[in-house]
């Protein structure tokens, strides 16, 4: 099957060869390695290093600048793979940044606790980087067509958009156990300190129950039976190894505004089902209406972020049950979305308590009939 174009790549190539190196960092099994195999097609001197290699990682860890020439030799770019499995990576990278500007460098890496560590401040100010996603509904439209994109939603809802799924679509049961399996959380598990891969499996578990509802630490602590602590840095944890994100409560101006409210959403729909062991389809649900508001939240971070359109992301609820599923800011400026799969109930007004405390601002309600508006 012909490989699909991402939305990175016409951003990534206009970097090529500007002096810095370039950094791309997602979940494991995203597309990493192929969107930057893609971009390298063209190219006759490439070298690419393996870091889940133990070999590799012996030749790169404490390498001092006469190795590291060696290595590189007369390649003009060099592609490190999974980065964050290499100890002193930044200080390695900068070297090769510093002291070969003809050397384009390229960088992966699937967990960001793991990078920043060793990467934000060697590479301050001598990196581009760009997060990768599933596929998302603007990438699909533009290699598949409106046709198959919409086609392909009752799948997506279930299944997700994982590469592997996508191009594997009557075999994505088997795609997303193999990939939910310890592959996906191959980094946290490395982690120093994270010891409990079972309550790991636990917290996933009861994530995958409460998406779409606000999140209490204390009330998963004691689902998992684990201490408020540990859940909390596990959760950190997953956000940073890009399997979940944290969505705060939307709070500045009014009394009955919850104030540390947050709702915890999956990357990835297929993740959260595989977790749950539910490949129902939507008409034998009863949860279709979570897997709406997961899929749309998340569609809308990436066609955000592979437009490069920075925003802030939130919900809204008060302690009178006012509500509001999501909030986007940008420039000052607030969208607000409601998600129904129903579209008969689409018919929904702003609360009249945000909009005394924040002006009168339109509520767009998101149905399957015109999602699509939203997202391509």
């Amino acid at each position: 099957m012909e490989l699909l174009k991402r939305k990175l790549q016409e951003i990534i190539e206009k970097r090529m060869f500007c002096g810095k190196a370039i950094v791309l960092v997602g979940a494991r099994q995203v597309g990493k390695s192929t969107l930057f195999r893609q971009i390298l097609s063209s190219h006759d001197d490439v070298l690419i290093l393996n870091c889940d290699d133990p070999e590799m990682r012996g030749l790169l860890e404490g390498a001092n600048l006469g190795e590291l020439r060696r290595l590189v030799g007369s390649h003009r770019i060099v592609m490190v793979d999974e980065a964050q499995r290499l100890r002193g990576a930044g200080l390695t990278m900068k070297l090769i940044t510093d002291n070969m500007p003809d050397v384009q460098l390229l960088i992966t890496g699937s967990s960001s606790f793991l990078l920043q560590g060793t990467l934000n401040e060697p590479l301050t100010g001598r990196k581009f980087e760009y997060q990768l996603f599933p596929f998302s509904t603007q990438e699909i439209n533009d290699n598949m067509g409106y046709v198959s994109t919409r086609q392909l939603l009752e799948s997506r809802l279930v299944y997700g958009s994982y590469p592997d799924v996508i191009n594997n679509i009557d075999d994505s049961d088997d795609v997303l156990a193999n990939l939910s399996g310890s592959y996906m959380y191959q980094d946290l598990l490395s982690m120093e300190g994270v010891r409990k891969p079972v309550l790991i499996e636990k917290l996933l578990v009861a994530l995958a129950l409460q998406v779409g509802s606000e999140v209490s630490y204390n009330e998963l602590s004691q689902a998992v039976g684990s201490d408020v602590k540990t859940v909390e840095k596990y959760v950190d944890l997953l956000e940073k190894c890009y399997i979940v994100f944290r969505l705060p409560a939307l709070s500045r101006n009014m009394r009955t505004e919850l104030k540390k409210g947050k709702k915890i959403y999956f990357y990835d729909n297929g993740i959260r089902n595989v977790i749950i062991q539910n490949f129902n389809p939507p008409s034998l649900r009863n949860d279709i209406g979570v897997l709406w508001e997961n899929f749309i939240v998340s569609e809308r971070l990436k066609y955000n972020h592979n437009r490069g359109h920075r925003a802030n992301y939130y919900f809204w609820r008060t302690t009178t049950q006012q509500e509001i599923d999501f909030i986007e800011e940008s420039g000052g400026t607030f969208q607000l979305f409601e998600m129904k799969w129903n579209p008969r109930k689409a018919a929904i007004k702003t609360p009249s308590e945000f909009t005394k405390g924040y002006g009168n601002i339109p509520l767009s309600v998101i149905t399957p009939d015109n999602y699509l508006d939203f997202l391509i």
